[in-house]
C-alpha cells in the first residue's frame, strides 16, 4: 500500500487531467491551477522558512567527523569541523553543490553470519548528484517560455545539453538523465529491503510524481508533437498576469502542467523543502569551537530555584529525624 497508494495518486492525476481537457476545461488546467499551485509553493516555502528561523537553537550542535580545533601541534579539520565563518561556508558549499555527507556514505552488511563489514557505497550519491543537476538544468531550459526574448546563457546550456545531435528535433540529454536517475532512486528504494522498510508513502509520491512530469516531457518533445509557439504564448500570459488559452495545444502538455503543478503545491509540504532546509540546519550552520567559547542557552529565562540551604531550613527537623546528615544542627 506504501507504494500503490502513491502510484494511484499520480495516475488519479493523469486521468483528472485527461478527462478534464476532454470536458473543454482547459482554462481551469492551464490557468487557475498553476496559480493556485505557485501560489500554495510561495506562501508554504516562506512559511516553513520563517518557522526555521525562529526555532530555538539553545547549544551548539555541528555534525563533525574530524579533529576539532584545539593546541597549535594538533592538525584541525577546517572542513569536517570548521570554528570559523569560513570554515562553515566551506563545509556547506561542499554539502550544496557535492553531497559531500552522502559521499561519505557507507553500507555494511553481516558476513559468515557473525562478522560485520564496511565498504564505501558510492551508487546513491551518484544518482542523487546526477539527479538533483539534470533536474536543475531541465528547469533552467524552461526558463524559454516564460521569457521574451531568450537569454544567451539558455542557449549555450542547450547546445552543452544536446551535444550529440540525435535527431530532430535534438535530443537533450538531461531529460533521459533525469528519468533514468530518478527510476534508480525508486528502484533502490523498492529492492533494498532495509530502506523499502523505513519508506512511506510520502517517499514515494514525489519520486512517481517526478517520473510522470519527465515521461510526460520526453513524450511531448519527441513524440506528441506540440504547438510550441501556442505553449508559448500561454506561458508568457500566465507571467504577464493576461492569460490566454491558445488553440492546438495537445492534451499531453495538460498532463504534465497538473503533474508539474501538483509538485510545486505539494513542495513546502514535503521532504522535497530540505532544499531550503539545509540552510537552516544548525547540525551544518554551527561553528565547532566549544572548547574555545562557552555557549550559553540565548533562551534562558530566570526560574524559581530552591538551593540546598533553604531545603534544609525547610525539612532539617524530619532529615534528622531520619538519619539524614545536615550541615546546620
Amino acid at each position: 500500500m506504501k507504494i500503490l497508494f502513491p502510484l494511484a495518486a499520480v495516475a488519479l492525476l493523469i486521468f483528472v487531467a485527461i478527462v478534464g481537457v476532454s470536458a473543454n476545461l482547459h482554462f481551469f488546467f492551464g490557468v487557475i491551477i498553476p496559480y493556485v499551485a505557485v501560489f500554495t509553493f510561495i506562501i508554504g516555502v516562506i512559511f516553513r522558512v520563517l518557522k526555521w528561523a525562529g526555532s530555538p537553537v539553545p547549544f551548539s550542535i555541528p555534525t563533525t567527523c574530524g579533529q576539532q580545533k584545539t593546541f597549535p601541534w594538533i592538525k584541525q579539520d577546517k572542513i569536517e569541523n570548521p570554528s570559523s565563518t569560513l570554515g562553515v561556508i566551506g563545509r556547506m558549499a561542499l554539502e550544496v553543490f557535492f553531497f559531500r555527507s552522502l559521499f561519505r556514505n557507507i553500507r555494511s552488511e553481516m558476513t559468515d553470519g557473525s562478522r560485520l563489514i564496511y565498504g564505501s557505497d558510492k551508487w546513491l550519491w551518484l544518482a542523487g548528484l546526477v539527479f538533483h543537476y539534470s533536474f536543475l538544468i531541465v528547469l533552467l531550459r524552461h526558463i524559454r517560455f516564460f521569457a521574451e526574448p531568450v537569454p544567451a546563457f539558455l542557449h549555450f546550456i542547450e547546445s552543452l545539453d544536446g551535444f550529440l545531435q540525435i535527431g530532430a528535433p535534438q535530443l537533450l540529454m538531461t531529460g533521459i538523465i533525469l528519468l533514468a536517475a530518478v527510476t534508480y532512486l525508486f528502484l533502490r528504494r523498492l529492492y533494498i529491503p532495509q530502506v523499502r522498510y523505513i519508506s512511506l508513502s510520502a517517499d514515494y509520491f514525489p519520486l512517481f510524481l517526478i517520473i510522470g512530469i519527465a515521461s510526460t516531457g520526453i513524450l511531448m518533445r519527441y513524440f506528441f508533437k506540440t504547438d510550441i509557439v501556442a505553449v508559448k504564448q500561454l506561458t508568457m500570459g500566465l507571467v504577464s498576469f493576461k492569460p490566454v488559452i491558445p488553440e492546438g495545444i495537445h492534451a499531453i502538455f495538460y498532463i504534465h502542467l497538473l503533474l508539474v503543478s501538483a509538485l510545486f503545491a505539494y513542495f513546502p509540504f514535503s521532504k522535497l523543502v530540505h532544499m531550503g532546509g539545509v540552510f537552516f540546519s544548525p547540525t551544518r550552520n554551527m561553528q565547532a569551537n566549544s572548547r574555545e567559547f562557552r555557549h550559553v542557552n540565548p533562551w534562558n529565562y530566570p526560574v524559581r530555584v530552591h538551593t540546598y540551604e533553604e531545603y534544609e531550613e525547610e525539612f532539617r527537623d524530619k532529615m534528622k529525624m531520619a538519619g539524614i546528615p545536615v550541615e546546620k544542627e
